[in-house]
């Protein structure tokens, strides 16, 4: 596994970007206006908290990820890439899908696509947060 350069040497809590030869994506990134309210507002939607760092000069609340091929990425503000609407489309997983829905609408989300079933794969809906990223909650069937 090689890291990936921008990201700081000692951060062993964080996961690295890595030859994931099993998956087409192995790091994401999210353009964020306010990294500490980005953070707080997917940190309510996964009801877990993102770890704040800066890696190249550029913070970063990075998404907690466990397993040796499990994807992970991270909120960033820099100003050479912001935000826009109509952009990437991730699918963040999630336990339950409506659950994460209402926390995304409470932390000032807007729904997008409500909750669709989408027979074995699972359910899935599109929130747009709080700079206007469209992003895909998911849970695969139980």
């Amino acid at each position: 596994m090689k890291p990936d350069k921008r990201l700081s040497k000692g951060s062993a809590n964080v996961k690295l970007m890595q030859d994931n030869t099993k998956s087409s994506i192995n790091w994401f990134e999210i353009p964020v206006r306010n990294l500490p309210e980005a953070a707080a507002y997917y940190g309510a939607v996964l009801g877990r908290p993102l770890k704040q760092e800066s890696f190249g000069g550029i913070p970063h609340a990075i998404f907690a990820a466990t397993g040796d091929r499990a994807v992970t990425g991270a909120l960033i503000e820099d100003a050479k890439r912001a935000p826009v609407a109509g952009g990437v489309t991730l699918y963040l997983d999630v336990t339950a899908v409506q659950p994460a829905v209402d926390r995304a609408l409470s932390a000032g989300g807007k729904l997008v696509q409500p909750l669709t079933d989408i027979g074995p794969m699972g359910t899935y809906a599109l929130v747009a947060d709080r700079d206007g990223n469209i992003v895909g909650l998911h849970a695969p069937k139980a």
